[in-house]
């Protein structure tokens, strides 16, 4: 039986707005957020001028994304995880420490994506 509720493009409407509501709470009520945000506000117009090719856009951008991403979805976890037990409790704190250890992996990874790029752009011949 489907879900009761709107269809079609009002489905869509709605679902921007949820979106554009996640990221004003995620700005307000996250310091880390922001900072990302305001690092990829000057990373992104920086891939398309450190990319060569449409697969180092891709890349580059598809990094500072995936970190976004995952803040936003550790965010989310540290939420609901401090609406549902505000008592000190070790899965509690195992949930948000995963959250931000995911954040830190998608950290590692858009710096290497960045850092590859450019030494393959200055530094040619550098990996051989």
């Amino acid at each position: 039986m489907p879900k009761p509720g709107k269809t079609g493009v009002v489905r869509l409407f709605d679902a921007f707005g949820y979106s554009i509501k996640g990221f004003r709470a995620a700005w307000a009520n996250e310091a880390a957020f922001r900072q990302e945000a305001v690092l990829a506000l000057v990373l992104l117009p920086g891939s398309f001028f450190l990319a060569r090719t449409g697969l180092e856009l891709a890349l580059l951008i598809g990094g500072v994304m995936l970190v976004l991403v995952t803040e936003l979805l550790n965010s989310a976890i540290e939420a609901i995880v401090d609406k549902t037990t505000p008592e000190i409790h070790e899965l509690a704190g195992r949930a948000k420490d995963m959250g931000s250890a995911a954040v830190l992996c998608a950290l590692i990874a858009c710096g290497a994506i960045w850092l590859f790029i450019a030494l393959d752009r200055f530094a040619p011949g550098w990996f051989g």
